[in-house]
C-alpha cells in the first residue's frame, strides 16, 4: 500500500477519536494559562521575560506528551494493531505514517500554543516586557512549536517500544513535572542534555549552559529520533 493511504487512515484515527482532540487542546490552554498565571507574578533576580512568558509550556507538553502516547496505545487494545498490520504488512510505513499523523497536528497546535502563550505572557507582563526584541518572541513561538511537537513525538517512539501508553505516562509525567525542577537550576552540567531542558534553551532570553537555543531543539530531535527508532525496532520485532 502507498504512503498517502496509510497516512490518511491513521489521521482518520486520531480525529476521530475524542480523547486525541482535547489533548490537542489542553495543550493550548494549559500552557496560555499558566504561563498568564506566571507572567503576573513575574520579577526579581534572574528575570527573564521571555521565559516567562512561554513558563506554562512545562504544563502544556504533559498535554503533548499524553496525545503522543494516546495515539498509539491504542493500538495496543483489543486488537487494533494487528488488523493495522493485516492492512499495512510494511510494519516501518505503518509506524512512519503513526509518526507522521502525530507530529504534523501537534507541530501546527504547538505553533498555534507559541504565538497564543506569546501574547498572552507578554500581555500579562505589561512594561516587564518592554525588553524583549520581535526576533527573540518569533524565536520563542516557534521553538515553543517545535519543542511541543518533539515532546509528542517522544512519547510515540516510548509508547510503541514499551507497548504502554500507561508507563510511558509513568515514566514521562514524573520525570517532566519533577526530576527538571529539581535539575532546573543545575546549568553546564549533564543536566542540560535533559530532552526538556535541552529543548526550552529555546525559550530563554540568553543561554549560561553548554547549549544555545537551537543546538538545545537539536538534542531534544536526537532523543525524539533514538526513541522513535526504538518503537519503530519493537514493532517490526515484536509479535503484534
Amino acid at each position: 500500500m502507498a504512503f498517502a493511504p496509510v497516512l490518511h487512515a491513521e489521521w482518520i484515527k486520531i480525529r476521530t477519536l475524542r480523547s486525541m482532540l482535547w489533548a490537542l487542546g489542553a495543550i493550548v490552554l494549559a500552557t496560555a494559562a499558566f504561563s498568564a498565571l506566571a507572567a503576573l507574578d513575574a520579577g526579581g533576580t534572574g528575570f527573564d521575560a521571555l521565559f516567562s512568558a512561554f513558563f506554562g509550556v512545562s504544563f502544556g507538553q504533559v498535554a503533548a506528551v499524553a496525545f503522543g502516547a494516546t495515539a498509539v496505545s491504542s493500538e495496543f487494545q483489543g486488537g487494533a494493531l494487528r488488523v493495522s498490520l493485516t492492512a499495512v504488512p510494511q510494519r516501518g510505513r505503518w509506524f512512519a505514517a503513526k509518526a507522521m499523523a502525530v507530529g504534523v497536528p501537534a507541530l501546527a497546535v504547538g505553533l498555534v500554543t507559541g504565538f497564543v502563550s506569546l501574547a498572552v505572557g507578554t500581555a500579562a507582563l505589561g512594561e516587564k516586557a518592554n525588553g524583549l526584541t520581535w526576533t527573540e518572541g518569533l524565536r520563542g513561538a516557534v521553538g515553543c512549536g517545535v519543542y511541543l511537537a518533539l515532546m509528542a513525538l517522544l512519547a510515540t517512539g516510548l509508547t510503541a517500544l514499551l507497548r504502554s501508553g500507561v508507563a510511558t505516562l509513568g515514566i514521562l509525567i514524573p520525570f517532566l513535572l519533577l526530576v527538571s525542577f529539581v535539575v532546573g537550576d543545575m546549568s553546564g552540567t549533564v543536566a542540560d542534555f535533559l530532552p526538556d531542558k535541552a529543548g526550552q534553551m529555546v525559550l530563554h532570553e540568553t543561554s549560561e549552559g553548554a547549549l544555545g537555543p537551537w543546538s538545545g531543539l537539536a538534542v531534544t530531535a536526537c532523543w525524539t529520533a533514538a526513541a522513535l527508532l526504538a518503537g519503530a525496532w519493537s514493532i517490526r520485532r515484536r509479535d503484534a
